[in-house]
C-alpha cells in the first residue's frame, strides 16, 4: 500500500514530533486537534524544532520550509476523508481513543489504516470500535519523536499482514527501526520502563535516596542517558500512573501497582515537564 498522505490526532508532543516526522518524509500531512489554536500553538512547536534542525546543519532552510508547507491544520474529521493513514495521538483513555477510532471510520476512504501511538493500551480493543478491524495497528513512537529511532508496531488479533508491512514499511521510510511485539498490556517497552520507573518513585517515597542521586545513579551506573524520574517527569507523570494501571489491571500483578507518592503528585497537578513541576522543579 502506497500511504502519501496521513492525519496525525492529536497536536501535543507526540502529535507534533509525529506530524514533524511524516512532514520532513514527504508525506502530505493533517495535523488535528479539537481547536485550531492547539492546532497553532502545535505547528509553531515543529517551526522551533525545525529551525533547530537547520542550526545544527541537519537541513537546510529550503527542505525546512518544504516540511513546513506540507502540513495543514485541522478542527475537523471530515479533513481525514482522503487520508492514507490516520496516526492518533491523544490522551492514553480508552473511552476517548475509541470516540476518535469510531469517528475515523466512518469518514476515512475503505483502504484507510488506523494506527495509534498508545504506549499501553489494547489494539485488539480499538480495533474492536471500527468496521476495519484488520487495518488497525499501534504504532507507538518515541519521545522526542524527531530524534528517536524506535517506532514499536503492535499487532492487534486481527490485524493483516498487510496491514502490518504498510506500516513497517513507513516506519523505514520516516528514518525509523521498527520492532514488531503481540498485543499484551505495556507492550514491550513500557512492561519494562514503566517497572523501572515506579521502583525508582519508590525509593523516593521510601526516602531512600535524592531524585538527583537516584538518577544519577541510573545514568553513570546502567549508562542510561537519562534517569528514570527525570524520564517520568518528560513523560508526564499522569501518562505513566495510566499506564501502570493499565499493566496492573491487565496482568493482575501486584509488581506493577503504582507508588502512592505517583498518585499524590498527579493529584496535586505536579505532572513533570508539562506543568513546571514534578520530580524536579522546571518553572
Amino acid at each position: 500500500m502506497d500511504i502519501r498522505k496521513v492525519i496525525v490526532i492529536g497536536a501535543g508532543q507526540m502529535g507534533s514530533g509525529i506530524a514533524q516526522t511524516a512532514a520532513v518524509t514527504g508525506l502530505e500531512t493533517v495535523l488535528h486537534d479539537v481547536r485550531l489554536d492547539i492546532v497553532e500553538r502545535g505547528i509553531a512547536n515543529i517551526a522551533k524544532s525545525l529551525a533547530k534542525f537547520v542550526e545544527k546543519g541537519k537541513m537546510t532552510a529550503e527542505e525546512r520550509d518544504a516540511a513546513l508547507s506540507r502540513i495543514r491544520p485541522s478542527d475537523n474529521f471530515e479533513n481525514a476523508r482522503d487520508c492514507d493513514l490516520a496516526i492518533e495521538a491523544v490522551v492514553e483513555n480508552l473511552a476517548v481513543k475509541s470516540t476518535i477510532f469510531k469517528s475515523l471510520d466512518s469518514v476515512m476512504p475503505a483502504h484507510a489504516i488506523l494506527a495509534s501511538n498508545t504506549s499501553s493500551l489494547p489494539i485488539t480493543e480499538l480495533a474492536a470500535f471500527t468496521g476495519r478491524p484488520s487495518q488497525v495497528i499501534g504504532m507507538h513512537f518515541m519521545n522526542p519523536v524527531p530524534i528517536m529511532k524506535l517506532v514499536e508496531i503492535i499487532r492487534g488479533l486481527q490485524t493483516s499482514d498487510s496491514t502490518f508491512e504498510a506500516i513497517e514499511n513507513l516506519a523505514k521510510q520516516m528514518g525509523k527501526v521498527p520492532a514488531s511485539c503481540q498485543d499484551v498490556p505495556g507492550f514491550i517497552s513500557n512492561r519494562v520502563l514503566q517497572v523501572m520507573i515506579n521502583e525508582a518513585i519508590w525509593c523516593l517515597y521510601e526516602g531512600v535516596a535524592t531524585p538527583e542521586s537516584i538518577d544519577t545513579i541510573m545514568k553513570l551506573g546502567m549508562n542510561h542517558p537519562m534517569g528514570p524520574l527525570a524520564l517520568a517527569d518528560l513523560i508526564g507523570l499522569d501518562t505513566v500512573l495510566s499506564i501502570l494501571e493499565v499493566l496492573q489491571n491487565g496482568y493482575g500483578d501486584p509488581k506493577y501497582r503504582p507508588c502512592p507518592l505517583l498518585r499524590q503528585y498527579v493529584k496535586a497537578g505536579w505532572l513533570g515537564r508539562k506543568s513546571g513541576r514534578g520530580f524536579y522543579n522546571y518553572q
